[in-house]
C-alpha cells in the first residue's frame, strides 16, 4: 500500500517496496493493526507494527470573523480538548470533501457555500497511515445532521484575533497545523 487515505503521492520523498510479509492481527471499527516486515537495501529486514486508518478531514469554519471550534472529551488522554471540527472518512463518503461537508453539519450545525482545500498531512507516519485533509469552510448557514450518539460536542466561537493564543495553548496536532496555516494565510 503506497497511498493511504487519499494522500497525494507528489509530496513523497520516495517510496518503499511493499512489505515482504504482512499479518493482520486486529480489525476494529476505527483502525486495523498489522505487523509487516520490510526488506532493506543491505539485505536486512525490519518489522513494524502499523495501524491502518481510512483517513480523516478537519475543517476551519469561519463565521463573522470567528473560527467555530469544538470542545469535547477525549477519553484516550482523559482530557477535554478545544479542537477544529474533524471526523473520519466513512465508506459512504465519495471523497474527502463530502466527508468534510457531513462532519461540519454533524459537529457544528452548519453548511458552507465555499470550501478551500489547504492540503493534508500524516498524523504519525512512523506507525499510523491516517492522513488528514484540511479545509477552510466559509459562507456558512445553519444546517444540522444528527451527530454520532457517543459524541459530546460544544461549539465554541473563537475570534480570529484570539487564534495566536489558541495556537500557543493547543496540544492537538490537527488544530495546530490548521490554525498555523490559517494564521499564515490571514497574516495574523
Amino acid at each position: 500500500m503506497r497511498h493511504h487515505a487519499g494522500a497525494p503521492s507528489q509530496a513523497a520523498e520516495g517510496f518503499l517496496d511493499p512489505p515482504a510479509r504482512s499479518e493482520r492481527v486486529y480489525d476494529g471499527r476505527i483502525f486495523r493493526l498489522r505487523v509487516s516486515a520490510y526488506a532493506r537495501d543491505d539485505g536486512t529486514e525490519v518489522t513494524r507494527e502499523v495501524l491502518d486508518h481510512d483517513g480523516a478531514v478537519a475543517m476551519i469554519p469561519i463565521e463573522d470573523d470567528h473560527v467555530l471550534m469544538v470542545r469535547q472529551p477525549r477519553e484516550a488522554i482523559e482530557e477535554v480538548m478545544l479542537e477544529l471540527p474533524a471526523g473520519k472518512l466513512d465508506v459512504t463518503d465519495t471523497d474527502p470533501l463530502s466527508a468534510a461537508r457531513r462532519e461540519l453539519a454533524e459537529e457544528v450545525g452548519r453548511r458552507a457555500a465555499r470550501w478551500e482545500y489547504l492540503g493534508g498531512f500524516y498524523v504519525a507516519p512512523a506507525m499510523l497511515t491516517e492522513f488528514i485533509h484540511l479545509y477552510i469552510a466559509t459562507d456558512l448557514e445553519p444546517f444540522s445532521l444528527e451527530a454520532d450518539e457517543d459524541e459530546r460536542i460544544e461549539v465554541v466561537r473563537v475570534p480570529l484575533s484570539a487564534i495566536p493564543g489558541v495556537i500557543e495553548r493547543s496540544r492537538d496536532a490537527k488544530t495546530l497545523i490548521g490554525l498555523l496555516r490559517l494564521a499564515r494565510l490571514l497574516g495574523i
